[in-house]
């Protein structure tokens, strides 16, 4: 099987190098993201919500303008990405909360955290382009767990893409587990 082409979409981005002011306020952004730390509520900036939830506000609030919230359709299974690295019990993984929120939104049918990574990957973020795992890698150290009916749609929710390796891999997993309908 080969994959011709793959839809994605993101909602914010950051820039790794500089020092500006705006630079510098898009990393602050990221750590946000990426500790699902606490924020200003978009309506009430005396409320402070979750990065997760901040999200899914943003997307409601932008809804028609987004190019990709096509992908969330009323009937679409959202997945979260697993980490770089082995999950513990009740340790913070961000792209769940972020799929739990979209759906409590009303952006999915419902949450599968049906993927584990059986062995830890480096993580992309602090390695050298060269050195950064293929999506071939995360593919081998990745399962499905469980058992699901083949989804009409599959929308894999990650909260950083570096290069898009793992949902690349992750994509090939979902395609051998769930072969497109005919």
């Amino acid at each position: 099987m080969q994959l011709t082409q793959i839809e994605f979409g993101s909602l914010l981005s950051y820039c790794p190098r500089g020092d500006s002011q705006q630079i510098q306020h898009s990393r602050e952004v990221r750590t946000a993201l990426k500790t699902d730390g606490f924020v200003s509520d978009p309506l009430d900036e005396d409320l402070q919500i979750p990065m997760s939830e901040w999200v899914t506000q943003t997307m409601s609030r932008l809804r028609s303008d987004l190019p990709f919230t096509s992908y969330f359709n009323g009937n679409a299974i959202l997945v979260p990405t697993p980490s770089s690295s082995l999950m513990q019990r009740d340790s913070l993984w961000v792209p769940e909360r972020i799929a739990i929120a979209l759906v409590g939104r009303g952006f999915g049918l419902k949450v599968v955290s049906c993927l584990r990574r059986t062995r830890a990957v480096r993580k992309a973020a602090f390695s050298q382009a060269e050195e950064r795992p293929r999506p071939s890698e995360h593919y081998e150290t990745m399962e499905v767990q469980g058992s699901l009916s083949p989804p009409e749609e599959i929308v894999l929710i990650d909260d950083i893409v570096t290069r898009g390796a793992t949902l690349l891999g992750l994509q090939i997993d979902c395609m051998m587990f769930f072969p497109p309908r005919a």
